[in-house]
């Protein structure tokens, strides 16, 4: 995991769209989350998703924005996105690129459950890493929310 303070990593990617995002383009319209997670489908990540999902609206409303990462390709993105009607985008890794770059590769090249805030500057101002278990990422946004208020 990437450190506090740390500037955050350039990158491209491909969304569930089809269209393509970097750093300088998610900066262009604010600060944003940006979480990892393993696999499109699984329990887990899909309760991660939908939490993200269900705190969505907060989180717009502070003025921050989401973007979800995964190894998966985007057809398998958009049918995720669209099984639980998530309002954000989800991002393509799958050469694992990101991963590696943002710190959310475990053993083997399986994707940690990461999440990262980014301030409008481009610099992580928080960072939770929990593998197993949501609550420390729902603390996460409670956190997120209270930086983008301030």
């Amino acid at each position: 995991m990437l450190k506090i303070g740390t500037s955050a990593p350039e990158f491209h990617a491909a969304d569930d769209a089809g269209g393509s995002v970097n750093l300088a383009s998610l900066l262009a319209n604010g600060p944003f989350v940006l979480f990892f997670y393993p696999k499109d489908f699984t329990p887990i990540c899909t309760k991660e998703v939908c939490m993200f999902r269900d705190a969505s609206v907060d989180l717009k409303a502070a003025g921050v924005q989401i973007f979800g990462v995964s190894r998966q390709d985007a057809a398998s993105h958009g049918r995720f996105k669209a099984e639980h009607k998530l309002s954000y985008p989800l991002l393509v890794d799958a050469d694992g690129s990101m991963q590696k770059a943002w710190g959310a590769q475990g053993p083997f090249g399986i994707t940690r459950r990461v999440s990262y805030y980014v301030d409008r500057a481009g610099v992580i101002t928080d960072a939770e890493l929990a593998d197993l278990r949501l609550g420390p990422h729902e603390d996460f946004v409670g956190r997120v929310l209270k930086k983008a208020s301030a």
